[in-house]
């Protein structure tokens, strides 16, 4: 609360800014309990945006949900017996009740995670205004002839009742068919082959399907034009066979027969033959050519059920062939189908009933089980069909060119994304966006009712958009359609009443309803965002949805950048189930489960600091391991806040800093580390990579503070006379790292960042860490050619310390030799006189005395362990290079304990050193 961390996001929006950052909030779907995908979105999100405000930029970001469709319908159906019986507004009613409730789950568990918005003003599918604005993108594409009805084959789930989009589906790996080979009699012989196939013995073409159900719906036999085929003879029955040449072999093993092959011939000698339908008397299926026909699986030639197959409608449609559907919305044979078989579920009894057609018919050869890879409902998890019916689509054949093109001029990250969005975007030739069910936003049509012929134009649009602004969708379904439909719009129609006119049924797939946010969340003329971020699961669905609405409606992408994050698994790199006990709630991360031994509280920042660690453009792993992982860092990092915050006490930056041209060397270096690491953590940020913040910042944290400077700095800052300019130094380079490295890390850990903040002595009345600004790294702080002289000690200190191996430092004293040079020069820099004990020099060596000399003393023991090692010194980016030797010689002090520092540089143990005199004198040093 001291901080204004809730009203953080409606404080920036009110602020001046000159830039505005735009991520645009793809909307998770309002059915179920927050989980940890939700959090690596969010929280990804979340650092985005908090970068962004602190570098000064007005963020702009509106949560949102997706609340139609067939999965929350399900679910609030699932609730109620008798829900057959329910009226389509009394559906709509439950499921809209679902959401809510839905939403009000996710939201809470999305501000504990500290994700910064206005959260009474978010976004909502369900909303009347975003529904009128989603009505306005359909009209706009259909107008402009990218929306149309046609009949055609659709996945169509029969569990649920209604066609599905592509990217509805998933894929069972292991769906197991019952396959079969059967033969379709020739009744007029292909002319190229008369002289092969007499009629002197019964003559058959080849056929395999996995789907035997779809053979009532047969209207033809599919050939590759250009492939080789044989005729055959079946050794034991005499009988002739035509299948593709490569697919003899294989076929005859399958079939347990001997095959004699009489002839060879190229597809297209296959035309003008023609079979007898295998169970339909008196139909008859005529041999046709097919790009589509592969040689991968069966005999090379295609069983063709225009209704049931796009490539077999496609071949139906070129040769006027009938393409009428034998099956129900609920999976079932009609009548047209035959007593036999009417109302029979075509994948279980009906496949079956036909199979057994077949065999009576003795045109069934064999029937095999087959395990592959088959198309399921993504929410009933039942298998689909492929079905005709009239359905409503979107041209993507005439939108993709602009689409592909559009998107080359979006950065993706991680690059390899955008090919995989191209590819899906290249196989999709249409887009079914109408759906058969009551939970969603209707399509905006009349129909006649005598004709069927449908009505949509610019005034019925504007009539219904005007009513679904004020009322909302449920009034197509509430309202009669004369408060609908206006005469005049009929009467532009050409018709001549009112209530010759019904409404259409079908609503919007929820992928168009979610595609069309930008037109209601994204502000200004151009409606634009900077970055849109999802999981890779996206490229096929909102991404990509986003993208098609957006350049048919208007030419252009409604992002500048996409982000594609990878999904979440357990921590050894396995999908979570409830069956394998693996799940990790995000709830129970931050509040602990039942038993706080095996479910720890970890807080938010925990989870936050496990989002922003991972390599998340791959598969992100959580699990105990992690986790525990991602605490013992968060309290490393607490532990180097702690010392800083420590050293602060007495510190006021505004009158006790000393300027960097004042500073000890090593301070100075520190400066220099710090902007570099700013710069670096910047950059990272800028490209969403924040593993590589993380990184830096722990490297920082234990190599640069904890590792070095904290150890060399302890002496100055617990010894030295407390306003000594030698302290204030350090002190000074210490409050300079605590800011640094707390803006670094605050986009991730907020909630520590502000701790952090509330805890900083002079700033008592402090705006929060977020109110303020981004890393402040004065460009003045580089100095590239204080790092040779800093690094040159440091080797020549790893030597020392590698020769009294584990010791004490303080119990020696150190002798350097430096040829004079470069080197020499820099360390006389840090020690101007010849010994010292309280020398830059000598607190980086970490002894109680350094001496520096520029060749071995001539008193040296013949027995002194002389460590010899060479720097190579390279200045001004290369131009200066000069590699110099040095001697490193460590020997034990002669010189007592001081009780006060614990140097050995005091006379007597019960005695301070000198220096320790001075400080306690209150004399200060200078």
């Amino acid at each position: 609360q001291k901080c204004g961390f809730s009203e953080l996001y409606s404080w920036q929006r009110q602020r001046k800014a000159k830039q505005e950052f735009c991520l645009h909030d793809g909307p998770p779907y309002a059915n179920g309990d927050p989980h940890v995908g939700h959090a690596l979105n969010k929280i990804l999100k979340d650092i985005t945006n908090r970068f962004h405000m602190m570098r000064g930029y007005r963020v702009h970001y509106v949560p949102g949900w997706d609340c139609h469709g067939l999965p929350i319908e399900l679910k609030a159906l699932s609730e109620v017996k008798g829900a057959e019986n329910l009226s389509p507004i009394e559906i709509r009613q439950r499921a809209r009740k679902f959401a809510e409730r839905a939403i009000e789950k996710q939201k809470s568990a999305f501000i504990r995670w500290g994700i910064m918005a206005d959260w009474d003003n978010c976004y909502c599918t369900f909303d009347p205004k975003y529904e009128a604005n989603q009505l306005r993108v359909f009209y706009k594409m259909y107008e402009k002839g990218f929306i149309y009805q046609d009949y055609k084959p659709v996945f169509w789930s029969p569990s649920a009742k209604t066609a599905l989009a592509e990217a509805e589906l998933e894929y069972n790996e292991q769906h197991v068919s019952r396959s079969v080979y059967m033969k379709f009699p020739l009744i007029k012989s292909p002319p190229k082959l008369t002289s092969v196939i007499n009629g002197s013995s019964p003559a058959s073409v080849l056929v395999w399907t996995t789907q035997p159900w779809t053979v009532p719906a047969n209207q033809a036999v599919c050939y590759m034009p250009d492939a080789e085929y044989s005729v055959v003879k079946c050794t034991t029955t005499g009988e002739y066979f035509i299948l593709a040449a490569d697919k003899v072999e294989s076929t005859a093993a399958v079939l347990d027969k001997q095959f004699e092959v009489i002839s060879t011939c190229k597809g297209v000698d296959l035309a003008d033959g023609s079979c007898a339908h295998p169970t339909i008397p008196a139909r008859v299926s005529p041999l046709l050519p097919a790009n589509h026909v592969t040689m991968a699986k069966g005999t090379g030639l295609v069983h063709t059920a225009p209704a049931h197959g796009m490539e077999d409608y496609n071949v139906a449609s070129h040769h006027q062939l009938p393409t009428d559907c034998l099956v129900d919305e609920g999976g079932f044979f009609t009548e047209a189908a035959g007593p036999e078989l009417q109302k029979k579920n075509v994948l279980e009894e009906g496949n079956e009933a036909v199979i057994q057609m077949l065999k009576a018919a003795r045109n069934l050869l064999k029937e095999e089980k087959y395990v592959h890879s088959y198309p399921y409902d993504w929410r009933t998890k039942k298998p689909m069909i492929i079905r005709a019916s009239k359905q409503w689509f979107v041209n993507t054949a005439d939108v993709k060119a602009t689409a592909q093109d559009v998107l080359k001029k979006v950065k993706v990250i991680p690059t390899s994304a955008v090919n995989r969005m191209i590819e899906m975007l290249d196989r999709r030739t249409f887009w079914c966006i109408s759906r058969q069910r009551s939970w969603g936003v209707p399509i905006p049509v009349f129909y006649q009712k005598n004709t069927g012929e449908c009505l949509i134009n610019s005034e019925t649009i504007t009539d219904v958009i005007k009513i679904v602004e004020q009322q909302g969708t449920d009034a197509w379904w509430t309202l009669p359609i004369e408060q609908l439909l206006s005469k005049q719009a009929v009467a532009k129609a050409g018709g001549n009443d009112v209530l010759d006119y019904v409404k259409g049924q079908d609503v919007l797939d929820i992928w168009f309803d979610s595609g069309t946010s930008w037109a209601h969340v994204l502000e200004g003329s151009e409606q634009r965002a900077d970055t849109y971020l999802e999981g890779k699961d996206q490229l096929g669905g909102w991404f990509q949805s986003s993208l098609l609405t957006s350049v048919a409606a208007r030419k252009k992408a409604p992002y500048k950048t996409l982000v594609v994050h990878g999904f979440t698994l357990g921590e050894k790199g396995e999908k979570m189930s409830k069956s394998i006990g693996n799940v990790v709630d995000p709830d129970v991360v931050i509040n602990g489960g039942e038993d706080h031994t095996k479910d720890p509280p970890y807080g938010a920042d925990v989870l936050r600091w496990w989002v922003a660690e991972s390599n998340v453009f791959s598969e992100v792993l959580i699990g105990p391991v992690v986790l525990n992982a991602a605490r013992d860092d968060i309290n490393k990092l607490r532990n180097t806040l702690r010392f800083m915050l420590g050293n602060m006490a007495d510190f006021n930056p505004e009158t006790d800093s000393i300027p960097a041209s004042e500073m000890y060397i090593v301070d100075q270096y520190m400066l220099h580390l710090l902007q570099d690491y700013g710069n670096k953590v910047t950059a990272a940020y800028k490209e969403y990579d924040y593993s590589k913040v993380v990184r830096l910042l722990q490297a920082f944290c234990s190599r640069n503070l904890s590792n070095f400077y904290f150890t060399l700095i302890k002496d100055r800052l617990y010894c030295e006379e407390e306003k000594d300019p030698k302290r204030r130094s350090c002190q000074t380079v210490l409050a300079e790292a605590l800011d640094v490295v707390v803006r670094s890390f605050a986009p991730i850990l907020p909630h520590l960042a502000e701790e952090v903040f509330q805890h900083l002595p002079y700033k008592k009345d402090s705006e929060g860490v977020f109110r303020t600004s981004w890393i402040n790294a004065s460009s003045a702080w580089k100095k590239p050619g204080i790092e040779e002289a800093i690094e040159g000690a440091c080797a020549m200190r790893d030597s020392f310390l590698g020769s009294i191996s584990g010791k004490n430092a303080l119990e020696y004293e150190v002798v350097i030799v430096i040829e004079p040079g470069l080197l020499f020069e820099l360390m006389e820099a840090l020690q101007a006189e010849e010994t010292s004990s309280v020398s830059q020099l000598n607190e980086i060596m970490m002894a109680s005395q350094t001496t520096l000399l520029s060749e071995l003393p001539k008193e040296t023991p013949a027995d002194a362990d002389i460590i010899r090692g060479t720097f190579l010194i390279n200045l001004e980016g290369g131009d200066i290079r000069e590699e110099s030797s040095y001697k490193v010689i460590a020997l034990p002090t002669a010189k007592a304990k001081c009780p006060r520092c614990r140097r050995y540089t005091s006379s007597s143990s019960n005695t301070p050193c000198p220096r320790c005199l001075k400080v306690i004198a209150g004399k200060g040093s200078t």
